[in-house]
């Protein structure tokens, strides 16, 4: 066994064996040392979580997205968050401040580097990852290998390469992972791709998944100008970059202008496609496979791109400016012989070819809920997963799936032809060009 393989070891087995003693020791009444008064927190009391229950949380990378998903994990009384990775000082503070506020102390511990701060914070259970697209893949890697569970936001790897070694990490080290495609953990989601599954709109024959309107899929391979670089510990330019080619510092990188970028972004492709197709594909039982074909149309953003899958099932990308299928961002629409249903964000309830579709609304969300053992919440999923050992909702599979399906749609657009896909090969058919397109070379130390 290597040196590193039998530290994790230990630090699992540590772990365990302390939260064992302590669950133990509690139950039986005993005493560890020698105060007299035991705080009722301690003992799980007065609606408080005993310590051998908490989830230990830290996080990397959270601005704006991660707060909102920091507030949602810390809404569940058993997450005690302990430290901020983060290489803008900014942020480190601005959640060190949050936490802090939250457990009523001042505890929350910051730091600078990753590797810092997954081989010291052991007694880490997960970690929460928001940072720019550029990181997902290659922090959940590091963070799933110094054992961690992981929750990681959208879109969660660059490239196809970089969602097989996700998959694979998180089996060689027995890992829980969630990616953050909130929209599976939805009722209203949920119900429309149960309504396909259980046959209420007949043989579905197309599905159509929204893309960011905003942006184009043809991404820049320009540099933005340079700038003087800032003090390291206010932000750290080449911890920033990570993985990504080295280029000169720009303050618009770091405050959000990466986007449409083509070494940090994903495009308008997977800005929301990540969410929609995950979607799609559960819908017409294809979370574990990608479509097969793709029609490229003569415009940058692969907007009312046509792709097949196996079983002959259309999925069709729409900017929907106009907001011919759906009302909303991220909107699904799916049609059968017998009828359709669309959804997207802010619906009350989904709209349906026919009222009577909507009859067994609540029924359906239960017995989703009760088959999958998921529930109408994608953060507590995952916190639930973390104790139980079990898959979430939107697991590495799930994840490196959709994702395929962005690169592939990415790499019809940037090729402007059509392309084949074999997905149990995971490969382009008789295309050397499109085949260089699954990876990317990656900066040292920073490879998978």
């Amino acid at each position: 066994m290597s040196s590193s393989c039998k530290d994790q070891e230990h630090n699992n087995w540590s772990k365990f064996s302390r939260r064992k003693f302590l669950k133990t020791t509690a139950k039986a009444g005993l005493v560890l040392a020698a105060p007299t008064i035991i705080p009722g927190s301690a003992l799980g009391l007065n609606g408080s979580v005993p310590p051998s229950e908490r989830i230990i949380l830290g996080g990397i990378g959270i601005g704006p997205r991660g707060t909102y998903d920091l507030e949602r994990l810390l809404e569940s009384k058993d997450v005690q968050f302990v430290a901020i990775c983060d290489v803008k000082k900014v942020k480190r503070e601005a959640v060190k401040e949050k936490v802090d506020k939250h457990h009523g102390n001042s505890d929350c511990k910051m730091y600078i580097d990753m590797r810092e701060f997954l081989a010291e914070r052991t007694d880490i259970d997960a970690v929460l990852i928001a940072t720019g697209d550029r990181w997902h893949a290659m922090a959940s890697i590091n963070a799933m290998r110094a054992g961690k569970d992981v929750y990681s936001e959208k879109p969660s790897a660059m490239t196809i390469a970089e969602g097989q070694a996700v998959v694979e990490t998180a089996r060689r080290f027995g890992r829980v992972y969630q990616t953050g495609t909130q929209r599976l953990s939805e009722a209203n989601f949920a119900f429309a791709d149960e309504l396909v599954r259980l046959g209420r709109l007949g043989k579905v024959h197309t599905v159509r998944a929204h893309i960011a309107p905003w942006d184009s899929g043809i991404m820049n391979h320009e540099w933005l100008p340079e700038e003087p670089l800032p003090a390291p510990d206010e932000v750290n330019w080449d911890l920033w970059l990570g993985p990504c080619p080295w280029r000169p510092y720009n303050k618009k990188y770091v405050d959000g202008g990466w986007r449409g970028h083509h070494d940090f972004h994903t495009s308008c492709i997977g800005e929301w496609g990540a969410h929609t197709f995950a979607s799609c594909q559960r819908a017409i039982g294809a979370l574990d496979t990608s479509p097969i074909k793709y029609h490229y149309v003569n415009n940058s953003t692969g907007d009312t791109m046509e792709t097949v899958f196996a079983n002959g099932i259309k999925m069709v990308l729409h900017r929907d400016e106009d907001k011919k299928l759906w009302r909303g961002s991220c909107g699904v629409r799916y049609e059968g012989d017998e009828g359709w249903v669309a959804m997207a964000d802010g619906y009350e309830k989904p709209d349906v070819s026919d009222p009577a579709l909507l009859a067994d609304f609540d029924k359906i969300v239960s017995e989703y809920i009760a088959r999958t053992q998921h529930p109408m919440n994608h953060w507590r999923d995952f916190l639930r997963c973390v104790k139980s050992r079990r898959q979430t909702v939107a697991n590495p599979e799930v994840m490196h799936r959709s994702m395929s399906t962005v690169h592939a749609a990415n790499a019809c657009v940037w090729l402007a032809r059509d392309m084949e896909y074999d997905p149990v090969k995971e490969e382009f058919v008789n295309d050397d060009e499109a085949n260089r397109l699954r990876s990317r070379a990656q900066r040292e130390p920073w490879t998978a």
